[in-house]
């Protein structure tokens, strides 16, 4: 019985580093919502890609 009597503070140490490293992760993700990037990213790639879209289109168009 003497060699398992750390596990269950091995156990902990796990769980504990897991969860801090969520949380840390989720602050993470909040700052970056926060701020605007998320968004300005998600906005500047998709009129990217709009623009894409739109040249392809009336190419479409004009072709037809």
């Amino acid at each position: 019985m003497g060699r398992f009597r750390g596990q269950s503070s091995v156990e902990y140490a796990i769980v504990f580093a897991a969860f801090l490293a969520m949380i840390v992760g989720l602050g993470a993700v909040a700052n970056l919502l926060e701020s605007g990037l998320v968004l300005e990213h998600a906005l500047q790639s998709a009129s990217h890609h709009l623009s894409n879209v739109a040249a392809a289109a009336w190419a479409d168009i004009f072709l037809y």
